[in-house]
């Protein structure tokens, strides 16, 4: 129950806010099923203006929490553009974000004993938590941004000549180099500094160069310095009542000379620009509707990868898009960025992944990050690719992502941290480790990260920027970090696992709650497949790994059954290959098979059992995988 009495919000029994002016209110939907399991807290200007800013209240005693998940800010100050932020309980919390889904997280929140601490809602309008110090005052900052009229510019606008050869390049990439798909990458308002809108050929679509204003809010934390040039020069976008007839032109020419879908990138552009056309919000769902309609009539799937799409506005009013960018862009050339990239994709996908299928962003396979970043995209849920020059490719990196029929072994759920890591600071506290899990059809999956020693990053990283300090650090892993086990266990399952280390080809088997000590340094990792120990007629303790030589062994596996009595039984596994196939097995078996074909076989003490699986002939590089055990 939450009530504000006398300036203090309190909740559950707790102060959270203290000293909040009379201006601040807390209202209880009708809506809610159990009452007082949720509010929200508002509050009123005794006048309209183009910005408020809404003193919230102190914070007092929970304000060090809030310093500690930031820390890596200059000066212990709240990053200006943070979005929102809530209390709840631990496990009310994470309900809310896993796979269940956001429907039946919220009824959780709602109903499912304690209330949420607080909770807001974008209503329409840019809430931002100001930047502040020590035992200064939390805010809400509204902004409605202003139109300025300056005379036209002329700057890097999209030109249609630059597709006039188009066609015949898709068609050589596909007939030469047997590219399967081709993309085509454009801005959401055409380019990224928007169209011309002088050219006759234009005319139809009623451009107008318009010139961003951004949030006080946003500069306040991070100056950018393409935001920045926009805001100088402007950008020419689309009239909004128009921008499906453009999308349709540009798309239906694109598919008919071969392309198969669209990356849309720097959609978040559209927040600074509502003024003089019902407000951000409004724009942005007619753009982002449009685009969705055209992507539809024009290509045969939804081949659309939404980009720079982070801002409320774009993130709810994607309906029909499927795949959005997670992240800042991967920055080779910056090393303060690399363990902070891997941190924000899975952490930024405890929400995305509700919505979208998170897109970790592209990565040089010849890199001294490589399999850092590789291991972090065979767990991300996502698609895996790379922008690495012609030629310059490292096979021994991408051969641990792709099968050779082009194939990834994805996991089921998007990547996100594990419940320990949630409000631990993995890039600058010096001591934690990121585990980050996922679900394959027939086991977990667990990625540990040694994040630290990014320093104090900013963004461009200049000249004489932190080189990141390499720390080795000491953790702890459990099966029972990967959330929903039970999910894909089966009501056979004693909570018995066999816990194969990547990197190591180490193998140990766990209770579900016990853990095991890990050791990493900075900027290396390591990934654990964790499958599940069955009994298989009464005598056989077995669990199938998958392709061990794959970063995300479990995701070969497609089928596991078996036949059999209590004196002879034979396990049928469908796997995924070629490559070396591996499973826990606590007694030696007779005969392994692959195809019907006899195969020599390698079996530990530590109960590991491995063999090969050759390229096979059929069209889906399905290996059938027979074994036989008979009670000694």
């Amino acid at each position: 129950m939450a009530r504000l009495e006398r300036g203090s919000l309190v909740v559950g029994g707790r102060e959270l806010l203290e000293r909040a002016p009379p201006s601040v209110a807390l209202r209880r939907p009708a809506v809610v099923a159990s009452p007082g399991g949720a509010a929200f807290l508002g509050a009123t200007a005794p006048a309209p203006s183009s910005r408020h800013v809404f003193s919230l209240g102190t914070l007092a005693r929970m304000l060090s929490k809030i310093k500690g998940t930031f820390s890596h800010i200059e000066d212990k100050e709240i990053p200006a553009n943070l979005d929102w932020f809530g209390w709840c309980t631990w496990d009310a919390f994470y309900k809310s974000v896993n796979p269940v889904g956001i429907e039946e997280g919220l009824k959780s929140l709602c109903e499912g004993g304690a209330p949420p601490r607080f909770l807001i809602i974008d209503d329409g309008w840019q809430e931002t938590v100001n930047g502040f110090k020590e035992v200064d005052e939390a805010f809400i900052e509204q902004t409605v941004f202003a139109e300025r009229l300056i005379d036209l510019t002329e700057n890097d606008k999209f030109r249609g000549e630059t597709c006039k050869n188009i066609g015949d390049h898709v068609k050589k990439i596909k007939e030469h180099y047997g590219v399967k798909y081709v993309y085509i990458w454009h801005a959401l308002h055409g380019y990224w500094g928007g169209v011309l809108t002088t050219p006759d050929a234009m005319k139809k679509y009623n451009p107008q160069l318009v010139y961003p204003v951004q949030s006080p809010g946003n500069v306040a934390n991070l100056r950018d310095i393409a935001m920045d040039s926009l805001e100088k020069f402007g950008v020419g976008i689309i009239d909004p009542a128009m921008i499906y007839d453009f999308y349709n032109d540009q798309h239906s020419y694109l598919s008919s000379v071969g392309v198969d879908g669209v990356k849309v990138d720097v959609q978040n552009v559209m927040e600074t620009l509502g003024k003089g056309f019902g407000g951000r919000v409004a724009l942005t769902q007619k753009y982002q509707q449009a685009l969705e309609e055209s992507i539809a009539r024009n290509f045969k799937g939804n081949n659309l990868i939404c980009c720079m799409s982070h801002n409320t506005d774009s993130i709810f009013s994607s309906l029909k898009s499927a795949v959005a960018r997670a992240s800042e862009d991967f920055m080779p050339r910056e090393p303060t960025m690399q363990t902070l990239h891997i941190a924000t994709v899975a952490f930024n996908s405890l929400l995305l992944g509700e919505i979208f299928i998170p897109d970790w962003d592209m990565f040089h396979s010849k890199h001294e990050s490589a399999e850092f970043h590789g291991a972090a995209r065979a767990l991300s849920g996502g698609g895996v690719y790379v922008s690495d020059k012609p030629g310059m490719h490292d096979f021994s990196v991408l051969k641990k992502l792709v099968l050779p029929d082009g194939l990834i072994l994805r996991a089921k759920h998007a990547g996100r941290p594990t419940r320990d890591c949630l409000f631990n600071d993995p890039v600058m506290d010096g001591k934690s480790l990121l585990k980050i899990w996922n679900l394959n059809k027939f086991s977990g999956v667990i990625g540990v990260f040694n994040c630290q020693g990014a320093g104090n990053w900013t963004y461009p990283v200049k000249e004489n920027a932190h080189v990141p300090t390499t720390v080795c650090i000491t953790g702890d892993l459990s099966p029972s970090d990967v959330e929903l086990l039970e999910e894909i266990a089966g009501d056979d399952w004693n909570g018995e696992t066999a816990v194969f280390a990547f990197n190591s080809c180490s193998l140990s088997r766990l209770q579900k709650h016990q853990i095991m000590e890990v050791s990493l340094s900075t900027m290396t990792c390591e990934i654990y497949t964790i499958a599940l120990i069955k009994v298989f007629g009464g005598f056989v303790q077995f669990a199938p790994l998958g392709l061990v030589n794959m970063y995300n062994s479990g995701g070969a596996l497609e089928n596991v059954t078996s036949t059999g009595d209590c004196s002879e039984i034979t396990i049928q596994i469908q796997c995924r290959g070629p490559g070396r196939f591996g499973a826990y097995s606590a007694t030696r078996p007779e005969i392994c098979s692959v195809d019907e074909h006899e195969v020599e076989f390698k079996h530990t003490d530590d109960g590991f059992l491995a063999f090969d699986l050759s390229h096979g002939s059929s069209q889906d590089n399905l290996r059938n995988i027979e074994i036989l055990y008979r009670a000694s």
